[in-house]
């Protein structure tokens, strides 16, 4: 098999949760480009829907946006009945989605500081963020492991190398007692992501069943001038990630290119890690 066969994803059907999110819809794009099909699974349906259209019409394949709670059991397994039901396989699950509140949303993450944070968020983030990542593993892996095929992808990030920095965060004029922070359960959730890979890759290794994951940076949508600033600064390369520069590493990683490859922690930051 040529390097560029090995590439190729033909035929193949991706489940993609937090389908409808920013990267969430790039995965679904790097599938589709690749000759993939992906379903696009989220808690908003209009807009899974909406962006699986808009797949479908830029790279002629049949994207499918699906809605669905991934923290609900029955919920995961009513969308493997229908994807098998409508395309006969699974051969791909992405576990991509999660909660993370947005900088670009302003100052207003006082209740993020982990002297203040909330038990009902705590819980809601660790249910979407992780829970969701083992029910969708658990349902789609014991497929993958019947069928002796599958890979899964969890979509960590580099905080769950490092620890974040809390100073880029920082608004001027509010008392050290007041500044937002990057929530707790982000790091929680994407260090437990990891684990969940390392666990999953060795359980399922005799079965034909390979997991890993993925640890991006920070992407570059609105934030303000300031917060990049000081973010780009503890980034080698000098910048943020553009949103589609994760696309290559995803297909990589789904794909018989990276068929000896599982458990593995793929950390792609623009250097931010190394320093």
């Amino acid at each position: 098999m040529s390097v560029k066969q090995t590439f190729d994803l033909s035929g193949r059907v991706a489940i993609i949760t937090g389908g409808a999110g920013l990267l969430g819809v790039k995965h679904g794009e790097a599938v589709a480009e690749m000759g993939g099909i992906p379903i696009l699974v989220d808690i908003n349906e209009e807009r899974a829907c909406a962006a699986a259209e808009a797949i479908t019409a830029a790279y002629g394949t049949p994207a499918l946006g699906f809605a669905a709670n991934i923290t609900q059991l029955d919920q995961v397994e009513a969308i493997r009945q229908r994807v098998l039901d409508q395309f006969g396989r699974v051969d791909i699950l992405i576990n991509n989605a999660a909660n993370n509140p947005k900088v670009e949303a302003g100052g207003g993450l006082q209740w993020s500081r982990l002297e203040n944070f909330p038990l009902n968020v705590w819980e809601q983030d660790i249910a979407v963020g992780l829970t969701g990542a083992f029910l969708c593993s658990r349902v789609f892996g014991e497929h993958f492991a019947v069928q002796k095929a599958g890979v899964i992808l969890n979509i960590a990030s580099d905080l769950a190398v490092i620890a974040p920095d809390q100073r880029i965060y920082r608004q001027p004029g509010l008392p050290d007692d007041q500044q937002p922070v990057k929530p707790v359960t982000y790091s929680v959730v994407k260090a437990g992501l990891v684990g969940l890979t390392r666990y999953l890759a060795t359980y399922w290794a005799d079965q034909g069943v390979r997991v890993n994951a993925l640890s991006p940076g920070g992407v570059y949508t609105s934030q303000d001038d300031a917060f990049v600033q000081r973010l780009t600064n503890l980034i080698p390369m000098g910048r943020m990630a553009h949103k589609d520069e994760y696309k290559g590493v995803v297909v990589f990683l789904v794909s018989d290119a990276s068929s000896y490859m599982t458990g593995v922690n793929v950390v792609m930051d623009g250097g931010r890690t190394v320093w």
